[in-house]
């Protein structure tokens, strides 16, 4: 009889498959957006710069990158217990957070195609190293007995409309934030090689490359775009985009502590490092920053984060289901109460910060 406690089980849609997780605010989510709007863009202002980020695209530079070698081949049943099923959770998450990129890009790519063909070429070029990623992460799903049906999650998953300026912001902060943590993981467990507990972290430092770039044509993209960066209607979803995306990691990745714990990395401190990179890069193109440096910006997202564990606690119990809603109420408006402390700290103007964060 197999031990409970040192493997974890899933649900599982048929042997080896795993059910999806259950979509919540904190998990990946899949868009899609106004074509119409997006092929009768102008990118004539910045078009130069797109035409050097396709030729990147084009070399494909990381052909050769997402291949298995000979120190996968062998069994990885000694990463068990709550380890096991946090790295299972993470391969999830990152594979599903990949596959929704691929999805959207490789849309935007076919409905370009006659209208707009640089950018279409572009979103088909960067679907390709999305699908890349997301592949290389369900066969690491499989060394743990586990994968994703990509297909079933095409059509099952709920798909969030964004208006094409909000489209640039989320998967630009989406791109950048993934460079910054991927190169994190990787610097970090090049200089301590004993805490690389699985393979996979070895293409952390090629594979962020194909993040930045992605990020960059983003960049570039809103640059032609000047009215979705120059007025105050910008400045307050910009503050908003910043705000969700990191938040979102901080609550997720807070609640996996152990996990980043396993590869001798504290989830608070990665954290911080990667929202301070992220924000700096943001204010390259974004016309306002956060104030993450204010003193009461990571305690407020650490107050948010503790409510947040007491909401999964109270989720995990055996007490009835209106027990549970009736506890977590108070708790998700007190985390709401947070972002709006957050989100009404006065930003940072990057117009001013000319030589420095630009």
């Amino acid at each position: 009889m197999v031990d409970s406690l040192k493997k974890p089980t899933f649900e599982e849609m048929r042997p080896g498959v795993k059910v999806p997780a259950k979509e919540t605010i904190l998990t990946p989510r899949f868009y899609t957006t106004d074509f119409d709007e997006m092929e009768k863009m102008d990118i004539s202002v910045n078009e130069d710069e797109l035409k050097a980020l396709l030729e990147e695209f084009r070399a494909d530079y990381n052909r050769h990158h997402f291949v298995r070698d000979a120190e996968f081949e062998q069994s990885w049943d000694h990463i068990d217990g709550d380890t096991r099923r946090l790295f299972i959770e993470f391969l999830e998450r990152s594979c599903t957070a990949e596959f929704s990129g691929f999805l959207l890009y490789k849309e935007l790519g076919r409905r370009l195609k006659d209208k707009n063909p640089l950018l279409a070429e572009s979103f088909t070029l960067m679907s390709r190293d999305e699908a890349r990623h997301a592949g290389f992460l369900n066969k690491a799903l499989s060394d743990f007995h586990m994968s994703l049906d990509l297909g079933f999650l095409t059509k099952s998953r709920n798909y969030t409309f964004f208006k094409p300026k909000f489209i640039f912001y989320a998967t630009y902060l989406s791109e950048k934030i993934g460079y910054w943590r991927y190169i994190k993981i990787f610097r970090h467990l090049q200089a301590h090689p004993e805490n690389r507990i699985y393979p996979i972290f070895r293409w952390f430092e090629n594979w962020c490359q194909d993040e930045n770039r992605h990020g960059d044509f983003f960049d570039a993209i809103m640059k032609a775009q000047p009215q979705f960066l120059n007025d105050w209607k910008a400045r307050l979803w910009c503050r908003f985009f910043l705000l969700s995306v990191f938040a979102t990691m901080y609550l997720n990745d807070i609640q996996r502590s152990d996990f980043y714990r396993s590869i001798g990395l504290d989830a608070r401190q990665y954290d911080q490092e990667v929202i301070l990179e992220t924000n700096n890069t943001a204010g390259r193109v974004f016309p306002v920053i956060l104030n993450v440096e204010h003193p009461d910006f990571f305690r407020l997202l650490d107050s948010a984060s503790k409510k947040n564990l007491e909401i999964v606690a109270i989720g995990e119990s055996r007490a009835p289901k209106l027990v549970k809603l009736f506890k977590q109420l108070p708790l998700v408006a007190s985390i709401g109460f947070d972002m709006v402390r957050l989100y009404l700290m006065k930003p940072i103007n990057t117009a001013k910060l000319e030589g420095t964060v630009r």
